[in-house]
Parts: structure tokens; C-alpha cells; sequence
């Protein structure tokens, strides 16, 4: 009489559920998985009720649940308790898609960026901008460059701070305040209109001679300027010239006057 064995061994179990054998004496080390028996010459079997707790096991830890719950989840849960788990880690997925997806933008706008300064470097030009909120971040005095100290003053006010567009605005006084954009309304608003812009790659004690050179260039060209001096550092794209920092320099250029005479 022929007996057929039903039961397989650890490196069958391991490429029908495709984890390693290494994996697979892990749980059994930690107490959650164990052979049906072992036979004489020593070799693990396993049969149909082991797959069925590798599978469960497996789902756990996909589910993020530590090897040392595993036990309690598949001996003592209740099925609330199962439910809650996979809500929990419903939650998590959901949060990671979000963050997903802020990195799947961010890396976009840093492309765009990049982009559009390498098609016109250092080259004037009038850019389209629209209705932008600006919030408060730092307000330093004029002849006072930002140092890491006062940044470190201000840590956690902002996440991703150097992700962001840092935007300073010189407004002829004496201090110089930095912004943040805003998705909803901020402290300041920078109007919709056509702007003057120059885009460079300089060091940082190079802007002074910058922003003089920009008003040089729109009086020469007797561009009416209004507002203050906008300049937008992009440290994010020291990624492409990691040695100098991106500026961009904007004035909103005077809408001309309409036609019957008024402002």
C-alpha cells in the first residue's frame, strides 16, 4: 500500500507562499508558525492548516502589525478588533497617498522651475502672475542677512521650509520681511498683473549688486515699477547647482492709465 503525504516541506511552503525559508523560521522562532511535525530525518512539514496561518500572518505584517501582535491578532481578536485593524491601517494608507502625492507635486514644480530657468537664464522678462497671499515668516533689518540662528529661532513654525519659496519683500524701509505663500488669505497679497522678472543663479552676497542692476534695467527701459521689490529664493534648486542659490527678482509693472483719463 502506497501512503501519499499531503504535508510539504519549509522550501515548498516558502515558494508557494513566495517568502523565503529564512522568513518562514523567523515566525517559527517568534512562536507563530509551527511545523504540522517533524519526520524522522529531521525535515519541518507542513500541511493545509499551516498554509492557511502563513497566509494570515502575512496579511498582518502587509497590514503593518508587529510580529510580536501577530499572536494576539490571530488567537484573541475579536471581529471588531480585526475590523478597527484594517481601518487603521486604511487610515495610514490614505495618509501616505497624500503624501504621495505632495512629493508627485513638488517634484513637478521643481521641474517646472528648473525648466524655466534654464530656457532664459539671467534674461528679463514680464511674467503673468496671479492674486498670490503671502503669510509672515522672519523680518530681519535691511543690512541683515538671514543666518541659522535666527532660522533656528523660528524651527517648526514652518515644515519643508526649504521646499518652500522664500519670498522677501523690499519695500524701501528699513527692514526687510520674509514670506511664505499661503493657499488661502495671508497677512499680504501680491495683485494679479504683469511683472518685471530676472531669474539668476548667484551667491548670496551678490544680490545687493542684483537688485541694483534690475532697477538700472527697468529705468533704462522706463518700465513704471509699483510696490515693493519681490525676491524669491528657490534653495530647492541648488539640486542643479549646488554651489549658488536661485533667485528670481519681481516688480509689478504700473497698469497704463484707461482710456478716458482715469487710474
Amino acid at each position: 500500500m502506497i501512503v501519499i503525504k499531503s504535508e510539504i516541506t519549509i522550501s515548498e511552503l516558502a515558494k508557494l507562499m513566495n517568502v523565503s525559508v529564512h522568513q518562514i523560521r523567523y515566525f517559527e522562532e517568534k512562536g507563530i508558525l509551527q511545523p504540522a511535525y517533524t519526520d524522522t530525518n529531521q525535515y519541518r512539514k507542513y500541511g493545509m492548516d499551516q498554509v492557511y496561518e502563513l497566509a494570515r500572518i502575512l496579511l498582518l505584517r502587509k497590514l503593518e502589525v508587529p510580529v510580536q501582535s501577530i499572536k494576539a491578532c490571530m488567537t484573541s481578536y475579536s471581529a471588531d478588533q480585526q475590523r478597527q485593524l484594517l481601518h487603521h491601517s486604511l487610515q495610514d494608507i490614505e495618509a501616505e497617498l497624500q503624501r504621495l502625492q505632495e512629493l508627485q507635486q513638488f517634484i513637478l514644480k521643481v521641474l517646472h522651475e528648473e525648466q524655466s530657468f534654464s530656457l532664459q537664464p539671467n534674461q528679463f522678462q514680464v511674467k503673468k502672475r496671479d492674486l498670490t497671499f503671502l503669510t509672515r515668516f522672519i523680518e530681519l533689518d535691511s543690512h541683515t542677512r538671514l543666518d541659522a540662528a535666527r532660522l533656528a529661532e523660528e524651527a517648526g513654525r514652518v515644515p519643508n521650509l526649504f521646499e518652500s519659496d522664500i519670498h522677501y519683500l523690499y519695500d524701501g524701509s528699513n527692514t526687510v520681511t520674509l514670506y511664505l505663500e499661503s493657499q488661502t488669505s495671508g497677512e499680504v497679497s501680491l495683485p494679479k498683473g504683469d511683472y518685471l522678472s530676472l531669474q539668476c543663479l548667484i551667491h548670496e552676497e551678490e544680490l545687493e549688486h542684483l537688485i541694483e542692476h534690475f532697477f538700472d534695467y527697468a529705468a533704462a527701459q522706463s518700465f513704471p515699477l509699483q510696490g515693493p521689490l519681490v525676491v524669491i529664493e528657490r534653495s530647492y534648486l541648488s539640486l542643479f547647482s549646488p554651489h549658488q542659490l536661485h533667485y528670481e527678482l519681481q516688480a509689478l509693472i504700473t497698469p497704463p492709465a484707461n482710456p478716458d483719463g482715469r487710474g
